[in-house]
Formats: structure tokens, sequence, C-alpha cells
């Protein structure tokens, strides 16, 4: 695409290659810009950055499907942050396990001004978490990850144990 001057010129041409080389690959990345920002498509180490801008519960120590998968919901997660379903859906991302969420309250309508209240008095939650080889590291990411992901009043306890093994036929 050199005029015809310097088409000739073997000068110009490896100074135009030279530029090709640094510049291709800066095109490239404006060319496909719009992969970069699809956690299914991006790089793995992009979608661990991309997990600082969107605020994904991760650690660094995901798979990458896990860590794809929580780039990807961060955004509706942080829509019920605080929420039976959120905290559910935040650990089961970050384990790949649903967890046993009990907890102390309720919602209720009543017609009748000064009814009882649901639940019991105390508020109080407890994230039980069933993994097929549990780890130390696991209860602290487990108690990192309720505490983030709960209602912020709402005291909490945290337990992993192991999963009871089906015998093999």
């Amino acid at each position: 695409m050199l005029p015809a001057v310097f088409a000739d010129d073997d000068l110009a041409l490896r100074f135009v290659g030279g530029l090709d080389d640094v510049l291709a690959p800066i095109l490239n990345v404006l060319d496909c810009l719009d992969t970069y920002f699809d956690p299914a498509l991006t790089p793995a180490d992009f979608a661990q950055w991309l997990g600082t801008w969107v605020g994904a519960e991760t650690d660094g120590t995901e798979a990458e499907p896990m860590l794809r998968a929580a780039v990807a919901a961060a955004a509706r997660l942080h829509r019920v942050r605080g929420t039976l379903q959120g905290l559910s859906e935040t650990v089961r991302l970050a384990f790949g396990v649903a967890p046993e969420i009990t907890e102390s309250g309720g919602a209720v309508w009543n017609a009748r001004p000064l009814g009882p209240f649901p639940g019991r008095p105390r508020p109080q939650l407890h994230v039980a978490l069933r993994l097929p080889e549990p780890r130390p590291v696991d209860v602290h990411r487990l108690d990192a990850l309720v505490a983030a992901a709960r209602p912020a009043h709402m005291p909490y306890t945290v337990e992993v144990t192991a999963s009871e093994r089906t015998p093999e036929r």
C-alpha cells in the first residue's frame, strides 16, 4: 500500500515491515476489544483482572471455569447481595457445591397490628458446606464469603465438613 516511489526502496519496505510487527498486536487487540469484556471469551489472566473491575468474589485459586462463571455472575449477585439467594449462589460459585443455610428470620403479612413476629427473636445465620475433600483453608474462604455476602446486621457461623461418600458398586 506504499506509493510506487517507496515500493521499490528496500529501506522503506524494511521500515514499514518493522512498524507492522510493532502495530499488528495493538490493531489485533482493538479489532477484538469486545471479546475482552466477555468472561467466556477473554484470556484467563484478563478474566481475573476483569473480576476485580466487577467485584467478583474470587481469591485467585479458582479453576478457570469457576473464575469465568464468578465474573459473569458478579453483576447479578450484587443485585441480590444480602439475601438468601445471593449468599447461596456466591458460595456455590466459589466452591461448586450448594451450601445448607439456616437463618432465624422470616417475613409475614398480617391484617391485624401487633401480630406475632416470624422466626426467632435473635438473628442468626449458619452456613454449612459439605465438600468431597475439605481443607483447612476452605473454612477461612467460606468465612470471608459469608461475611461479604450476608446481611450486614446478621451474626453468623460457618461449618465445612466432608460429604458422605456413596459406596461404589
